[in-house]
């Protein structure tokens, strides 16, 4: 009986705070190396931020790990490790082994990485966050310490590593809806006219269409004179279309005024953006700095949901192009790393 309490117990424990690891965590890590100065005292010199990526296979008694390591065209570095989580904690261990790829411009000496991580959640958001020491691989000497920062995601910007693929369930195949499939008019039926568009003499001497939200339309679709107005959508900007777009958060925000500031995430390294509202570009080819760049909204009940996109314009000298988003509402205050490429646009939703 008491065996069989216990085991209840350990069941209860690891259900309630289990966590999986399986997976992509992108972020970076601050390097900090120690000196001596003039009088002999210990002083941290901060150094270059790395891109850091780590894909973790989660097993049954140990975590295995690869972890890619990139500083601009100075550095690069693919590593295999194994790491130990407590799941009791929450706390990690990882351990890279030994460089599996390296390429170096300028330097000469390579080292391997150990971090301590702590795992947290907030809302959707998973993190792994924590501190790490190096050391040489030549002749195991110290390489530096500095902080870590891990955020799960489910794109990588090198390759999905062979134990990331096999867990992957391929999709079901696409089966074709029928009723869906448009058929050309028989030869003696003529094709409807093509509709055009009827403008409101609030359209006549503006050259661009009035917003779906601007238009005072009855439930039937027609103005209050009953004439009919077929209104376009705005149109998707390329940049929208071209890269995927990631939704990293979803607020929900229960107050009318919004801000949102956007500053540069750590080193200043040239990042720029641009930021688009509802489709609409309200921030273009911005450089990120310690200073926020601002911008405002309204949530009403119009318009219950907004979508704000961060464009990368370039990667900075450090890649990706990462920032820190602080949305503010009268009464409370969010925080949001972003990180987005060429390739992937990074999308908060209110």
């Amino acid at each position: 009986m008491k065996s069989l309490y216990l085991a209840i117990i350990l069941f209860i424990a690891t259900g309630a705070g289990a966590q999986d690891l399986n997976g992509i965590w992108r972020g970076y890590f601050n390097q900090v190396v120690y000196s001596r100065d003039a009088e002999g005292r210990k002083i941290a010199i901060p150094q270059e931020r790395y891109k850091f990526e780590v894909q973790l296979d989660e097993g049954s008694k140990n975590v295995k790990a690869v972890t890619y390591s990139y500083l601009n065209t100075v550095f690069y570095g693919k590593a295999s490790a194994m790491a130990n989580y407590n799941l009791k904690t929450g706390k990690l261990l990882l351990e890279e082994l030994k460089l599996v790829d390296v390429k170096m411009n300028g330097l000469d000496e390579t080292c391997i990485m150990t971090c301590f991580l702590q795992y947290s959640k907030s809302g959707n958001e998973e993190f792994l966050e924590g501190t790490y020491m190096s050391m040489n691989t030549k002749d195991s000497s110290d390489c530096g310490k500095g902080k870590v920062f891990l955020r799960k995601v489910s794109t990588t910007d090198f390759y999905k590593e062979p134990f990331l693929v096999k867990k992957e369930k391929p999709s079901p195949p696409k089966i074709q809806d029928q009723t869906r499939i448009e058929r050309k008019p028989p030869a003696s039926v003529k094709p409807a006219p093509p509709i055009v568009q009827q403008i409101t003499p609030a359209q006549e001497n503006n050259d661009k269409p009035l917003p779906t939200s601007k238009i005072n339309q009855t439930e039937t679709g027609k103005t209050p004179d009953s004439k009919p107005v077929i209104v376009e959508e705005i149109p998707i900007p390329k940049v929208l279309i071209s890269r995927s777009n990631e939704v990293i958060k979803n607020f929900e925000i229960s107050e009318t005024q919004v801000t949102v500031k956007i500053f540069d995430n750590g080193t200043i390294d040239n990042d720029t953006v641009s930021v688009y509202l509802d489709k609409k570009l309200v921030i273009s080819r911005q450089r990120l700095t310690a200073k926020p760049l601002t911008l405002s909204f309204e949530m009403n009940s119009e318009q219950k949901e907004h979508e704000l996109v961060l464009v990368a314009e370039n990667l900075g000298e450090i890649p990706p192009n990462t920032s820190l988003m602080v949305i503010q509402t009268p009464t409370k205050e969010y925080e949001v790393h972003v990180s987005s490429n060429e390739q992937k646009n990074a999308v908060i939703k209110f």
